[in-house]
């Protein structure tokens, strides 16, 4: 079995593409992170602060509940945790997920999607959602498509 795992959440399809493409480079297993009630178009409308993504990033306590449990994180030394860049953090649907299993010890690398946004606060966001031992490396931030090349330049700079 693979030492890694891309773990993505994904409202849009966008994080789920590069997800994959990352797994598929560096030859690691995928976990889809899902809500238990998918997000729809009107949801993630952030123009509305009373969408429901709106009202869920305004407040740092939510933390939509998860389709399943079944990531075996215990199999792996690196997590690879993608996201899109929602209100300069992580949406809290990945709070949930860290807050799910006992990533002690691992090393959790950060990747995230978005139009414009950088990683801003979402480590030290994400950060008192596991264990003080998770070894965390803010990764990068990915704009629009991004091919195997890419990757495994990006890779190469992390030194795991």
């Amino acid at each position: 079995m693979s030492k890694n795992l891309v773990a993505y959440f994904s409202a849009t399809g966008t994080t789920r593409k590069l997800a994959n493409t990352l797994a598929e480079t560096i030859g690691a297993d995928k976990y889809e992170i899902k809500p238990a009630v998918t997000y729809t178009g009107k949801d993630l409308n952030w123009n509305d602060k009373q969408s429901r993504s709106s009202l869920e990033m305004a407040d740092k306590n939510s933390r939509p509940e998860l389709a399943d449990k079944n990531a075996n994180v215990n199999a792996y030394d690196t997590i690879f945790l993608g996201f899109p860049i929602w209100w300069y953090v992580a949406p809290h649907i990945v709070n949930t997920f860290l807050e799910s299993y006992d990533f002690g010890g691992k090393t959790v690398v950060v990747f995230a999607t978005s139009g414009g946004s950088s990683f801003g606060n979402t480590v030290n966001e994400l950060k008192p959602s596991c264990a003080s031992s998770v070894n965390w490396i803010e990764g990068k931030v990915f704009r629009g498509r991004v091919d195997k090349n890419s990757l495994n330049d990006w890779i190469k700079t992390l030194a795991l």
